[in-house]
């Protein structure tokens, strides 16, 4: 390490990545012990090891056969470690322009709404009509463009470390998962007349993940609590119309699938990962099936 990056460091309380000078991080190489960042992180068969030591150990300059470079939560390390966020925000933008395009016609077909009269669809519509694919759809549509700007870049700034953090397939699981969450919360409490849209929901998955994996790896919580806080003082501001329900719903499954991510013990952690999203999933099908119930 040069002088001016070893100078950096030594003025910072928490270490930073050996790697990447610009991320603090709590976690150091069990083999040379320099600080590693998530995305420098290689499980082993104790902690985790750096690139060059994984290499040094294969003997052959590359990763061996045995040990291949995992994240932290045991998923495969890619080029691209925010490209599945690049798709998310694509997606979300490009049926935005839909919106724009095709007017409330399209909204109000794929919009969250429990039971109601929607008179451009001439009937009842929602997802008590049999409609649950209203679940997932809402997850992808926005109110309009203060809404889905916000929304996207928290979705930048918050989901691109976490999936370089948890690898891709993870990363997908729990967005899904909590966006669910936030949806099926909201079709059980919100009045079955009252739309709901946007992917607060998911994104509140990730802030609470984001904060599971902060903890694992000793993190200051300070920033993303305050963060938090602003963004629960505006989800509960009088007059703000804001569906909280897909807010709590988000960051409950993202706290809970997110601790199953980055602590499952090691040889079954597929299963407890992957168990766990199922079980939230059984959670959503549940209170889903309760609420239409009500409403038939």
């Amino acid at each position: 390490m040069d002088e001016a990056a070893a100078g950096t460091q030594g003025a910072h309380r928490v270490p930073l990545c050996y790697r990447h000078p610009d991320r603090e991080t709590g976690v150091r190489c069990t083999r040379c012990e320099r600080p590693i960042c998530p995305e420098c992180m290689i499980s082993a068969s104790v902690g985790f090891q750096c690139p060059e030591c994984v290499r040094a150990g294969s003997g052959t300059g590359h990763p061996p056969t045995a040990a291949q470079p995992r994240t932290i939560a045991g998923g495969t390390l890619t080029s691209d470690p925010r490209l599945l966020t690049k798709v998310l925000i694509g997606i979300n933008l490009a049926l935005f322009l839909v919106q724009t395009s095709l007017g409330d016609r399209f909204t109000d077909r794929f919009e969250l709404i429990g039971q109601a009269y929607t008179p451009l669809l001439s009937g009842v519509q929602g997802i008590a009509e049999g409609q649950y694919y209203r679940l997932l759809t809402a997850m992808f549509l926005h109110g309009g463009y203060a809404h889905i700007l916000f929304n996207m870049l928290s979705l930048w700034w918050i989901g691109g470390p976490l999936e370089a953090a948890l690898g891709r397939a993870r990363y997908l699981a729990l967005y899904f998962v909590s966006g669910l969450a936030g949806s099926a919360l909201t079709y059980l409490l919100a009045a079955p007349n009252q739309p709901s849209l946007g992917a607060s929901g998911a994104i509140f998955g990730l802030f609470g993940a984001t904060g599971v994996l902060m903890r694992r790896l000793n993190y200051d919580l300070r920033p993303l609590i305050a963060l938090l806080v602003i963004n629960m003082v505006i989800t509960f501001s009088p007059g703000m119309n804001i569906a909280w329900q897909a807010h709590i719903g988000g960051l409950v499954a993202g706290v809970v699938t997110g601790y199953a991510m980055v602590h499952a013990p090691r040889e079954k952690r597929t299963l407890v990962q992957y168990g766990t999203c199922a079980v939230v999933l059984a959670v959503v099908v549940v209170l889903t099936l309760v609420r239409t119930a009500q409403l038939t």
